[in-house]
């Protein structure tokens, strides 16, 4: 096994997940307003130091998408937020991209940017304890859309970010993302998402990434939010199973699902499908963000002292997703 593959089993293996705590500040800043919170450093590390805090770290929690700011902070009690993810036995990763900009020449879709200067960030990030690393392409669907420009383009921005984040010792997740705005069916997310999973793989294999040391973030197979189509859960596991059989090389280790506007019932109940049907080789585990803290996030609002409450509501949504991610989750146990 190489040293990054050893370092993507670390992060997926045994149920364990990946806690997305990588919203950048602007989003942050819209997440606590909903709850009536001052946005300010401080009170952005001490949400997310509780949760880092909490007891379900060490038993469903195997990475931590970190930003920028976080990554450089320092907790309450001395110990940087790299330290803290580490001694729990998760692995401290980094989104690394400066987020999505208009394509030129298709101003409806998006390309994602940060390539310039990467290599030197990565070196940085690397010295404060950085094993993993996160960069998102984003698509719409619609009947023109995704463009093959789009496609393209973002498919080989993943292959030259995944190329980069090898060479300094970091594990890549590559995230291709398929909104679920929209009207369309889950047919249309179906093909759409597989020809946008190809090409990346393509472009992967094109730049000589090693795909033993990756890990593939993708979209569930779901109907638009506004489609009239409505697909049950076991739909949702078969597509999205068909579609990552046909589309992602036996080499990847695992895919690490988002929740992607999902609630965290729904995130939960479609990842627990797709590991109850799973006949692939792949683990399927989760990369939620929303879906594992928002919760969490509500009942911090009403006393941001009161980390108690918050751990155990955090750590109760951890464990439900740690049992989906091994297919043992069931409706009933979301109360006990």
């Amino acid at each position: 096994m190489s040293e990054l593959n050893k370092i993507a089993l670390k992060i997926i293996s045994n149920g364990k997940g990946i806690l997305a705590a990588d919203e950048s500040n602007g989003t942050m800043t819209k997440r606590l307003k909903a709850v009536n919170v001052n946005s300010t450093a401080e009170n952005r590390l001490l949400f997310r130091e509780i949760l880092l805090s909490s007891e379900c770290m060490k038993d469903c929690i195997g990475g931590v998408i970190l930003y920028d700011e976080t990554i450089n902070q320092t907790t309450s009690f001395g110990k940087s937020i790299p330290d803290l993810i580490s001694s729990s036995g998760a692995v401290p990763g980094i989104k690394v991209d400066t987020g999505a900009k208009v394509l030129a020449n298709s101003s409806e879709e998006k390309i994602t940017e940060g390539l310039d200067n990467l290599r030197d960030r990565l070196k940085k990030y690397y010295q404060l304890g950085a094993r993993f690393t996160k960069w998102r392409g984003v698509f719409t669907i619609s009947d023109n859309y995704p463009t093959k420009l789009a496609i393209n383009s973002n498919a080989h921005a993943l292959a030259r970010y995944s190329a980069l984040v090898q060479e300094s010792g970091m594990v890549p997740i590559v995230e291709p993302e398929l909104l679920m705005d929209g009207e369309h069916t889950s047919d249309v997310c179906f093909s759409k998402t597989s020809e946008v999973i190809q090409k990346c793989f393509e472009e992967l294999i094109l730049h000589k990434v090693d795909l033993s040391g990756v890990i593939l973030k993708p979209n569930m197979i779901l109907s638009g939010n506004q489609s009239k189509e409505k697909i049950s859960s076991q739909e949702v596991s078969k597509k999205t199973l068909e579609c990552l059989k046909n589309s992602v090389p036996s080499e990847v280790p695992g895919i690490a699902f988002l929740s992607g506007g999902q609630s965290e019932l729904e995130a939960t109940e479609n990842l627990d499908l797709i590991n109850k049907n799973n006949n692939t080789n792949f683990i399927m585990t989760y990369s939620f963000g929303r879906a594992l803290q928002q919760s969490a996030l509500k009942l911090w609002s009403k006393n941001i002292k009161d980390l108690k409450t918050t751990q155990r509501t955090f750590n109760h949504r951890a464990k439900m997703c740690t049992l989906a991610a091994q297919g043992k989750w069931a409706n009933e146990l979301e109360n006990k």
